[in-house]
């Protein structure tokens, strides 16, 4: 389907005239002309129908990323939605607007805004309804250790695009449901002293080191606390540069640039920091397509502690060989 779209339509002087972007069973054509758009329809249903598949009309959509727009007798929102994110141009002024470049450069006056999609919210909000739901009768604690890491996980998922207006929202419906769970437990008489049994002020030490002041945390009484959207920092994916290839051999700013991605897990990323890049058993710089793991410098099965200084990050098959020679150390002592 890719090279369906790029046969046919070449750059002209230097721009692109139709751009996929395909993940699995899902696509976005991208084009500055809506004639070029409806040719790129047409042309992908044909191309569908010899292996007897076809673009579904109801999950189909054309439309304008700045403006609304009148297409087949309806008028169509601006922006679009591709997997769970929205992304939608805003008109915005020309202090915060962003330039063409090049020696005709002008004020494109709009901004690209990646948000999570309405639909996404929703889902997100009814799984955490469900699962309050579930636990009407149990144990705060197993509701706290049921959510942390449905709310962790979505979090973070959408913790590169703009989430912050999302999450604060989040968070409130979030305390309005626990509140109606506290209420069918203990009913509505002096609701403000039951809901001390189940929330409590406190400061709390997030994920970057910054510390904040929480009212009406929901958190047991030995300080076991559920997890909020907003705890999570939005960091800014980080793009390649423009130079940049995994095949240019420069190991250094590839093994740093994994410590940058979003999937990559906080742990793997101070690890990745703290060792500048390299593997500490072969001292071989990490490359984009290596397999990490995590290990105790001291094995745990030994006494080792699982804290910062007791670990390391190495590569996999590099780990394996650690882990037969700390046997073997176990196995002569």
């Amino acid at each position: 389907m890719v090279r369906l779209i790029e046969t046919m339509y070449h750059k002209k002087k230097n721009v692109v005239q139709a751009t996929v972007v395909r993940y699995a069973d899902d696509f976005v054509v991208i084009s500055h002309s809506l004639d070029i758009i409806k040719q790129c329809k047409t042309a992908i249903s044909e191309w569908l129908k010899p292996v007897g598949l076809e673009i579904k009309p109801e999950k189909t959509r054309i439309c304008h990323t700045l403006k609304p727009i009148e297409y087949d007798g309806k008028t169509e929102e601006p922006g679009f939605d591709f997997l769970g994110f929205n992304i939608r141009q805003y008109p915005v002024g020309k202090h915060k607007s962003g330039k063409t470049g090049g020696m005709a450069s002008r004020l494109i006056e709009h901004k690209t805004l990646s948000k999570p999609s309405n639909k996404a919210v929703k889902a997100h909000t009814e799984v955490i309804k469900g699962v309050i739901k579930q636990h009407k009768t149990a144990p705060q604690s197993a509701l706290i250790s049921k959510l942390n890491p449905i709310i962790k996980g979505w979090s973070n998922y959408y913790s590169a695009v703009v989430s912050t207006e999302t999450f604060n929202k989040l968070d409130h419906k979030v305390w309005l449901m626990l509140r109606a769970w506290t209420v069918s437990r203990c009913g509505r008489a002096n609701l403000h002293e039951k809901l001390r049994n189940y929330f409590r002020h406190e400061t709390v030490k997030l994920s970057n080191g910054r510390k904040r002041h929480e009212s009406w945390l929901f958190q047991t009484k030995d300080g076991y606390q559920l997890w909020k959207h907003n705890w999570i920092p939005i960091v800014r994916h980080t793009l390649i540069r423009p130079d940049a290839t995994p095949y240019d051999g420069n190991w250094t700013y590839w093994a740093t640039r994994k410590g940058q991605a979003i999937d990559t897990p906080n742990k793997v990323a101070k690890l990745l920091k703290k060792q500048k890049g390299r593997c500490t058993w072969c001292g071989q710089f990490f490359t984009p397509s290596d397999l990490l793991e995590v290990d105790h410098i001291h094995p745990r099965s030994q006494g080792g502690k699982d804290e910062y200084k007791n670990l390391q990050l190495l590569h996999r098959h590099t780990r394996d060989d650690k882990t037969a020679l700390d046997e073997e150390r176990l196995l002569y002592s």
